[in-house]
């Protein structure tokens, strides 16, 4: 059959028997596995929920993994796992980390708590992500206590555990979260400073006073202490200063943040110039819209030029964890001109969209290509526009286009096809930026999802492909053939022994893959690693 267009046949009555029943009543998905579905849930979370469940089910759901774990005595692995993805940097958003060790916390063994309890300095790395964690774990509290002697060791290492400088940089910058102060906590966990600096920065943090501390009898302690009373007292004077010529040379001298000024002076283009340089990219991305709607990023300036190049460092970008999905979610923001909430609007600066674009790639890393022949599989199905990935403004089909992109701009041998209850060529190129992939794809019709669709018409087109990717929610219902039961016809017909890999959108309980196949990979797709790990099994290294 050569034509472009694929119709899929009607369901069979044997196909109840291909695999478990997905949240859209489909056939031929297999349950993923407990470890799976937590590793899915820190990455993507369960914000915005799916066409098929919502955000309540698939958080319920997740949690109830989660406990499965725990109960079988496997906390000390969710742990690891809840590490490996905080530290490298791998999820979209940190509250699912949190959600996830507050319940080891609570619920593990002593050895599973203790662990948790082990990670907290590790992981909550913000005062911000240390009051989500806490509110999380007192909100999982049957007995009304908490405050156990694991809870405040880890409290305490958060705040006395790096330089005293740190620490007063943070808790002057990040003052309340989530109904939580740090006076609320210092109190709760009964912190005592180890140096005179953390005794200073402790009760400033607690009282709001500056006091002289006690000597510590080492010259290095003592110097340590007034280097963190000038930067505390710089924070004083930045709060209530009403002069721009004197703010600036504040921020200049102690590297303030946004957070540390007055909200009468984050109008200025000169405060927002003299942050610049050391503003860190998770702050520079979440801060595009409102140095373009003041002016300071215009085409052709130099802190236009400034930006670009803190956007285009793929160290950097490492350095600072910038997560591939935060990048999208700021292009996608930025590049139409108006937030989702709140008034604020700008005119795009074209440097800015493009820089935005190449951090996207460059976040996930040098990847390697295979030099192997891929079909795309693209599902552009109803359900592909419902809901935002980790509860963004970025719908699974935009993320689907997104991650596709990175695999058509590592590998020379890509053929893209769309398809839904019906396959259809999808004419993008690795030349394409985003905005012109997304137009390309939203004008392909919308319908049920087969996601067997790419292995049937490769086998039925006579197409040599050594990879078979599918991007999709998971959600598939339509169709006789199972995905699986395709990619073995496939291999049997062309004798090529194909692989095939599953891109999930969303943290549903489903996979499309075999997972007793060793040629079938499912894998998250904003996951930050996922392209080094496709790669990896391409190449029969996993």
């Amino acid at each position: 059959m050569s034509s472009a267009f694929v119709r899929a046949p009607a369901r069979s009555a044997d196909a109840a028997a291909a695999g478990a029943v997905n949240a859209a009543g489909g056939l031929g998905s297999f349950a993923v596995s407990d470890l799976t579905r937590l590793r899915r849930f820190l990455i993507l979370g369960a914000e915005g929920g799916t066409f098929y469940a919502s955000e309540r089910k698939l958080t319920l759901e997740n949690a109830a993994a989660i406990a499965r774990l725990i109960e079988a005595g496997k906390g000390t692995e969710v742990v690891a796992e809840i590490l490996a993805v905080s530290l490298g940097g791998r999820a979209a958003k940190h509250t699912p980390t949190m959600f996830a060790l507050a319940m080891v916390s609570r619920l593990g063994d002593v050895v599973a708590r203790r662990a948790a309890y082990g990670a907290v300095p590790q992981v909550c790395r913000t005062p911000t992500m240390l009051f989500e964690f806490i509110e999380l774990h007192m909100a999982m509290n049957d007995d009304g206590h908490g405050w156990g002697r694991g809870l405040r060791r880890a409290v305490a290492e958060v705040y006395c555990g790096k330089p005293a400088d740190a620490t007063a940089f943070a808790v002057t910058k990040y003052r309340q979260r989530n109904g939580w102060t740090h006076r609320d906590v210092l109190r709760l966990a009964h912190v005592k400073p180890t140096t005179s600096a953390h005794q200073l920065v402790l009760h400033y943090a607690a009282k709001g006073e500056l006091v002289e501390a006690g000597a510590d009898g080492a010259d290095g302690a003592n110097a340590d202490a007034s280097k963190v009373r000038v930067l505390l007292e710089a924070v004083e004077a930045a709060r209530v200063c009403e002069d721009e010529a004197a703010l600036v040379a504040l921020i200049v001298e102690h590297a303030l943040a946004r957070e540390h000024l007055p909200s009468s002076m984050l109008g200025s283009v000169a405060v927002w110039s003299a942050m610049l340089p050391k503003m860190p990219l998770t702050a520079l991305t979440r801060n595009l819209a409102k140095m373009t709607s003041i002016g300071l990023l215009k085409p052709l300036s130099e802190a236009t030029a400034t930006v670009v190049a803190k956007l285009t460092d793929a160290d950097a970008l490492k350095r600072a964890r910038v997560h591939p999905f935060s990048l999208l979610v700021a292009l996608q923001t930025y590049r139409q001109g108006h937030g989702q909430k709140g008034s604020l609007v700008w005119e795009p600066t074209p440097e800015v969209v493009a820089a935005l674009e190449e951090a996207f790639y460059l976040s996930f890393g040098a990847v390697t290509p295979t030099g192997k022949r891929y079909v795309l599989g693209l599902d552009v199905s109803g359900s592909m526009t419902c809901g935002g990935v980790a509860g963004s403004c970025v719908t699974p089909r935009e993320a689907s286009a997104a991650m596709a992109m990175v695999a058509l701009r590592t590998e020379k041998r890509c053929h893209p096809m769309g398809f839904s209850n019906t396959l259809v060529p999808v004419p993008i190129t690795a030349h394409d930026d985003l905005a012109t992939v997304m137009r390309k794809i939203e004008r392909i019709p919308m319908g049920g999802t087969d996601c067997a669709l790419p292995m049937a018409w490769a086998a039925e087109n006579n197409v040599e492909a050594d990879v078979f990717i599918v991007y999709t929610d998971c959600e598939t219902w339509a169709g006789a053939v199972t995905p699986v039961a395709a990619l073995q016809a496939y291999r049997e017909k062309m004798g090529i022994d194909a692989k095939l890999v599953v891109v999930a959108m969303t943290s549903g309980g489903f996979s499309l893959a075999d997972p007793d196949d060793s040629g079938m990979l499912d894998v998250v797709g904003f996951d930050s690693s996922a392209p080094q790990v496709m790669q990896e099994f391409v190449m029969g290294n996993v």
